[in-house]
């Protein structure tokens, strides 16, 4: 950031008025209250940074009051990963509870997370929180900008804090545009894959008769959508099964199968994405989801209801431009392998990385016979530690090429065994061993708080961590660079003054919504917003970070 930028802050006391003030070596007093936060922003100067509680309770309101901001610093946010950072896990992260810490009173838990709001404008706004006064909000701040010196990278540290702060203001955003969405395409489809609708509710006519084969193959009536009625069923025909999904059962040898397969394909549609969804969730032509970056221990996003980050490729045939204007989709080519030669600095994997061309294809010649397919498996069982068959073999091969990107993983999977800290780039922190056991996510034991194993804690758990924290390093340095792309994107296309707009975003693809003549010009700016993250994230290397680039009307035919 630079020492010019204008710093303010902006607070609600508890009598629901809103000041602000600008920060500085000799700052002046806040403004007067006012009721609107928006009229309070408004008096500052242009490019200010705003400092704030949480930027999902401020910025819907700004947003909808015509007023948008350049930049923020979320206290917060900053407050969770200082404290993940600092192996405080399970600590309350609210501004309240941060100043109750620095001021020695007593710590107010977090209030529970609030469930999002089908098709609700405001879905972003929450409960009214412990209002924290002005002086209290700069006096974390303070605290906070002291503690990010005593980390292990600041420079990278403060980095993350920063565009993470940016990324709250692009999911808000893009909440606000929403994605454009086709109700009567999509009621099109689902009639199209489901049938008609009998009239009183029910399933819909090819469910109703794919669940009547299924109860004929097995001579009696079955519930294809209640998995122990199907156990049981299938146990009276002789086979035993652990579970219903749908790889285990359609390897079997029964009538009952192939009806079974499609029901369970279509029901999947009808629950998640029918048109009880679509009656929630998708108004006025847009499909309005939250977004919540950082929502996985990765830094990887989630969205609070609405299933955004899980839109059937049948059901993208909905997403549509609006009449005039394009959507623009960008996949990040191979970000994850690309991610680790950058981050293991492996002199060889990094050229590799930067050459123009497949990722994958340029790895088969080093060492794998031209085989793309076995190069690729080689870098997955890296990133993943795959441990047996052809895996390891390919395993083998990489290490030998690639040393020092190989070691960089494996170093991360014997700190996770070991129940050390373990850290993405630019200091995103796993939890230990130890963490708080709410706190859990897949793949990670939860041991006790008082840093002991838990009772019958197993090597299988140990080393499950430890594929845990072998992904981490890389997955979560991934997340932190694709922050940095969403930021530099957002201000290219404000400098370019364009009506583009962001819309959404997954782990390695973002799409634009813009007029058509703006396609191209927009295209470009995400490949320059990728080669600028991986510069800011990564420094000076030769690891280059493509795109798989799409202009297209509707979303299906992106791919």
């Amino acid at each position: 950031m630079s020492d010019r930028t204008p710093r303010w802050a902006l607070a609600e006391d508890g009598d629901g008025h809103w000041h602000a003030a600008p920060v500085g070596p000799a700052p002046v007093g806040p403004t007067p209250g006012v009721r609107d936060p928006a009229e309070a922003v408004r008096a500052a100067p242009p490019g200010t940074r705003w400092i704030w509680r949480s930027t999902s309770a401020v910025y819907p309101r700004l947003l909808a009051a015509g007023v948008t901001v350049d930049r923020c610093y979320d206290i917060e946010n900053a407050e969770l990963l200082l404290l993940r950072h600092e192996g405080r896990f399970g600590e309350p992260r609210s501004a309240a509870a941060a100043w109750a810490r620095l001021s020695g009173a007593p710590v107010p838990p977090d209030p529970p997370q609030r469930a999002a709001e089908p098709g609700a404008q405001d879905s972003l706004f929450e409960p009214r929180p412990t209002p924290v006064p002005l002086d209290a909000l700069l006096a974390v701040y303070e605290d906070q900008a002291a503690r990010h010196d005593r980390t292990a990278h600041p420079d990278r540290m403060r980095l993350l804090t920063a565009s993470e702060s940016a990324a709250f203001l692009v999911a808000a955003e893009m909440h606000r545009a929403g994605l454009p969405w086709r109700a009567d395409v999509h009621r099109a489809l689902l009639t199209e894959l489901l049938g008609e609708r009998y009239a009183g509710g029910g399933e819909p006519r090819r469910l109703a008769e794919l669940a009547d084969r299924v109860s004929e193959a097995f001579g009696r009536r079955v519930r294809p959508d209640l998995p122990a009625d199907l156990i049981k069923a299938f146990a009276e025909a002789g086979i035993k099964l652990k579970s219903t999904r749908r790889w285990e059962i359609q390897e079997l040898d029964h009538p009952a199968v192939e009806p079974l397969v499609e029901f369970k394909k279509l029901y999947r549609i009808y629950t998640a994405h029918g048109w009880s969804w679509l009656a929630d969730w998708v108004h006025d032509g847009r499909f309005r989801p939250e977004f919540l970056p950082g929502g996985t221990f990765t830094g990887r996003w989630v969205t609070n209801g609405g299933g955004a980050l899980q839109i059937p490729k049948v059901i993208r045939r909905a997403v549509v431009a609006d009449p005039g204007w394009r959507l623009v989709v960008a996949d990040a080519d191979q970000m994850e392998p690309r991610v680790l030669a950058a981050i293991s600095r492996d002199p060889a994997f990094m050229e590799v990385a930067g050459r123009p061309e497949d990722l994958y294809t340029s790895l088969s010649r080093q060492g794998f016979a031209g085989d793309r397919a076995s190069a690729k498996l080689a870098v997955l069982g890296a990133v993943y530690g795959q441990t047996s068959g052809d895996g390891l073999k390919n395993l083998a091969a990489l290490r030998r090429r690639f040393p020092r990107a190989v070691a960089y993983v494996d170093d991360a999977a014997k700190a996770g065994e070991e129940g050390r800290l373990v850290r993405t780039w630019l200091g995103r922190t796993c939890p230990p061993p130890a963490g708080d056991p709410e706190e859990g996510e897949a793949g990670i034991p939860q041991d006790r708080e008082d840093g002991g194993r838990t009772p019958g804690h197993s090597s299988a758990s140990t080393r499950a961590r430890g594929r845990f924290t072998r992904n981490f390093v890389v997955q979560g340095s991934a997340a932190d660079w694709a922050l940095l792309l969403l930021a530099a994107l957002r201000q290219s296309i404000a400098a370019a003054g364009m009506r583009a707009e962001l819309v959404f975003f997954q782990h390695d693809e973002v799409i634009v919504h813009c007029p058509a003549e703006e396609a191209e010009a927009v295209a470009e700016a995400i490949r320059a917003a990728g080669d600028r993250a991986g510069r800011i994230a990564f420094g000076d290397t030769p690891v280059r970070f493509p795109f798989s680039t799409a202009i297209v009307e509707c979303y299906a035919d992106a791919k």
